[in-house]
């Protein structure tokens, strides 16, 4: 622990220099503030060792084993069958399906469902966002007062010939309109042992410390599910690193990583449940002119054809704390994004 602490010791010494951290503004990101004596990603709640919190400066993820119990993971496959069975209705829920034509594992008529989002309402599902070993975790990177912002159940089908089960190399960041990214992070456990084979993720170590880049549709020839954008122009050259994972092994990792994962090539489903958090404190942007500007503008296509939506959407969000009430109004396209089509920013503050 010694070693560590020297190591922890010297990287401090290098960020509390005049300049060593630097706010720097891209069409797409606004980084996170400076703490003096502080690593930049993480902050100090005697949770994560020194030798994991310079993993995660280094990297930008940090791979925890075993923090999610069998018994949570199978209550939460069982809600997942119950969902697709139909025999429960989850408002706001939205169901995804792979593009390609490949049987269910509960409904054999029907399309595999690839993925379950802003599964809020749920309950059952929602308790994993709420288990306070993820939440202990979750507290290192964006501070005591936690949003849960973004929540899926992601279940990889076997791949039908067509490659559509890959997940394209891409930034969270792209589809989040809000800042500070070093204050954003996800929780993303394995529901059963995940392999290459099965289609793990992989990650670009160090990525995490660039800007926002480009995203867009991937030219491949089988076809891509929608709003997998990928990001354009990235190093192919970079390291990777394929997370291969046990059932209840959970991976943190921040918004600005590059990260996607291959084809599911077994017989079998491949299973994952995750959910994005942020500081209470984050802001809204405005997105237009900026990298996401193509996500949001497809977004709000989404929502205008299926809700019937305009180009202005207000809301209110009220945050009780210590007895004081924040009240916040943002209106502008990008808020179609969270309020109408996916409701990622349905936000639950989890008490402490």
């Amino acid at each position: 622990m010694s070693r560590a602490a020297d190591r922890l010791r010297v990287v401090l010494n290098h960020l509390d220099r005049p300049g060593a951290v630097r706010a720097s503004f891209t069409s797409g990101q606004n980084v996170s503030y400076h703490h003096p004596q502080a690593l930049r990603y993480t902050f100090d709640t005697d949770l994560l060792s020194p030798e994991q919190r310079i993993a995660y400066e280094e990297d930008g993820f940090i791979l925890i084993k075993n923090l999610v119990s069998e018994e949570d993971i199978d209550r939460f496959r069982a809600e997942f069958e119950r969902i697709c069975k139909r025999e429960v209705k989850v408002p706001g829920l939205v169901v995804m399906r792979d593009v390609a034509i490949a049987r269910s594992e509960f409904m054999p008529d029907q399309k595999a469902v690839s993925k379950l989002q802003d599964f809020q309402e749920d309950p059952e599902l929602f308790r994993y966002c709420a288990l306070p070993q993820i939440l202990k975790y979750v507290e290192c990177f964006t501070g005591p007062n936690i949003m849960a912002m973004h929540t899926m159940l992601i279940n990889k089908p076997p791949d039908a010939g067509k490659k559509t089960s890959r997940h394209p190399m891409h930034q969270d960041l792209h589809y989040f309109p809000f800042r500070p990214a070093d204050r954003i992070v996800c929780a993303w456990t394995a529901m059963e042992r995940v392999t290459r084979q099965n289609g793990c993720l992989v990650v670009l170590p160090g990525s995490h410390r660039g800007a926002l880049l480009e995203h867009d549709y991937p030219e491949w020839e089988g076809g891509v599910n929608k709003m997998y954008h990928g990001v354009r122009n990235y190093d192919p050259t970079h390291p990777r690193v394929h997370l291969e994972m046990e059932k209840g092994d959970t991976v943190f990792f921040h918004p600005i990583l590059i990260h996607g994962s291959g084809m599911n090539q077994t017989p079998g489903f491949r299973k994952a449940i995750s959910c994005h958090y942020a500081s209470a404190d984050c802001y809204y942007i405005d997105v237009q002119g900026t990298t996401q500007e193509n996500i949001a503008k497809e977004v709000h296509e989404l929502a205008e054809k299926k809700y019937g939506v305009d180009d202005s959407v207000t809301f209110a969000v009220r945050k009780t704390t210590g007895g004081h009430v924040r009240h916040l109004n943002f209106s502008c396209v990008f808020i179609v994004f969270f309020t109408v089509v996916r409701r990622i920013v349905y936000m639950y503050y989890l008490e402490q």
